[in-house]
């Protein structure tokens, strides 16, 4: 009898390149191989990082966070009527006052319901980015300072300097109170208070306190920020009709 001829064994087929050097990717990156998918979901996050770059850019070794990004991002937003909500996470330092105000007024004209998160810092000019969502969340051991604007580089000491200065404040000031429910006396004095900073004024403001001062609406952490802006979500659709 002939020997009958045995099957190969068989090879395991490789990986596609392609698959390869996407799980590479992801190790370098996240440190892990796999990563929670959103799916299709009708919520769009944002998040506020590090420093606030405006019109100058900020040295490579920065975490920052650049407004002409963030502006398109807004703006995608509010046209895709697959996304119903927007939640934005904060955890910066500040940075320059007019992007910071163009990102607020970004946020507080958009017509769907929008919830942020202070998680970490929400500091300086972040202040009013906090406050432009339809709610406000901060974390228990977040922190908030507030203090007057400032100047960097060449400064022209003549009196027409500390004007802008004081309506660029004025600006800032406005914008916070007409957002949140802190008023203008106590946003002030909470700005100019002495002996709260080392070696500056102004106060830095921890978690229950900016609820108590009407800054922030609400303690809370991620759970409840997206409870939340679901609720929003449903509230902000139509009454469907029923024949």
């Amino acid at each position: 009898m002939e020997n009958e001829q045995q099957p190969a064994p068989e090879v395991p087929k490789e990986k596609p390149q392609e698959e390869k050097s996407a799980l590479v990717e992801k190790i370098q990156a996240l440190g892990q191989t796999g990563v929670p998918d959103m799916g299709a979901s009708n919520i769009h996050c944002m998040t506020v990082v590090g420093q606030i770059e405006g019109h100058m850019q900020l040295p490579p070794q920065n975490k920052t966070t650049k407004y002409e990004h963030m502006i398109p991002q807004l703006v995608a937003v509010e046209q895709n009527p697959k996304i119903e909500g927007l939640l934005i996470i904060l955890n910066t330092v500040g940075g320059d006052v007019e992007a910071g105000l163009a990102l607020s007024e970004m946020i507080a004209s958009l017509s769907k319901p929008t919830v942020t998160l202070v998680l970490g810092g929400g500091h300086s000019i972040g202040v009013p980015i906090a406050t432009a969502a339809s709610y406000s969340f901060i974390a228990q051991t977040a922190t908030m300072t507030i203090h007057p604007v400032r100047l960097t580089g060449l400064v022209i000491g003549v009196p027409q300097t500390f004007e802008y200065l004081d309506k660029m404040q004025d600006r800032v000031i406005n914008f916070v109170t007409a957002h949140s429910g802190i008023s203008e006396e106590k946003f002030k004095e909470l700005m100019f208070s002495k002996g709260n900073l080392t070696r500056d004024i102004g106060t830095n403001v921890i978690g229950t306190d900016a609820v108590d001062y009407g800054l922030i609406n609400e303690v809370g952490g991620i759970g409840q920020a997206l409870k939340k802006l679901n609720e929003l979500i449903d509230k902000n659709k139509p009454n469907e009709v029923v024949q």
